[in-house]
């Protein structure tokens, strides 16, 4: 036992000295910093934070992550762009670094907050309603709508240019007795309860201060509340990494469907 203990004490210290801890901290500038924090410290309570943790858990993780053994959409799509280097470098810088105390925020947080979307009054007259997703898990249902640039750039096979908005309705979905959403003659979720606006646009410059590991070009994102505010405790950094490798379609899922749009 002891002979085991040693023998996995020299193991770890060798991955130890193995790792480049600078250039963990390099990479970590370009492809985690924006939400778990340069030094660890993540930008928002629903981002863990990754200061002191064990190296060897770090890399077990992210190894996970990025051959796709733990599920996590966001995380997949960013440990994906790592190397077994870069894993082993990563995991090795931020357990070099101290923990985080109590309530502390990245300095990545502004700049993940901030947006430049405003919501799109009068949309219902001058978008185009193209797309509809049942989402059985929430039991909701959302409905798409697009500015007329965006359709007529998709239309075109053109990249979405500055000035596209693409804005979604989040509906609770009517339930029956059984507590199961009801189901429509045109196969999506009856809508039942609006419960907040999801939106994403683009313009010049927005995405001059967003760390390049999430930057998606020049678009933001934004949430609002049913009363058209922005969300408290909003930020993009789950938006902007989570579109991050749809760079070919214009960061957007659903850019198929909106070249299909029927205008009215």
């Amino acid at each position: 036992m002891k002979r085991l203990l040693v023998i996995v004490i020299a193991l770890a210290g060798a991955a130890a000295q193995a790792a480049d801890i600078e250039a963990g901290k390099a990479k970590v500038a370009t492809v985690c910093a924006a939400c778990h924090g340069a030094n660890g410290v993540s930008v928002s309570d629903t981002v863990p934070n990754l200061a002191a943790q064990r190296a060897v858990y770090l890399e077990a993780q992210l190894k996970g992550l990025k051959d796709g053994t733990r599920k996590n959409p966001i995380m997949n799509a960013i440990a994906a762009q790592l190397n077994a280097d870069d894993i082993t470098n990563v995991a090795a810088w931020f357990a070099s670094q101290p923990g985080a105390a109590a309530g502390s925020k990245s300095a990545f947080l502004p700049n993940a907050a901030k947006t430049g979307v405003s919501f799109p009054e009068g949309y219902q007259g001058s978008f185009v309603r193209y797309h509809t997703i049942n989402f059985p898990a929430t039991r909701q249902v959302r409905h798409y709508f697009a500015n007329k640039l965006a359709v007529d750039a998709a239309k075109a096979g053109k990249a979405l240019p500055d000035g596209s908005v693409l804005f979604a309705e989040v509906h609770a979905a009517k339930l029956d007795a059984d507590k199961k959403p009801v189901m429509g003659g045109d196969g999506f979720y009856v809508a039942d309860k609006l419960l907040f606006y999801t939106a994403m646009a683009r313009d010049a410059g927005w995405g001059r201060d967003i760390p390049e590991m999430l930057r998606n070009s020049d678009w933001n994102y934004a949430v609002f509340t049913t009363d058209k505010q922005h969300r408290a405790g909003a930020n993009q950094a789950e938006c902007l990494a989570c579109h991050k490798p749809l760079d070919t379609t214009s960061y957007t899922f659903t850019l198929k469907q909106l070249a299909e749009a029927k205008q009215p």
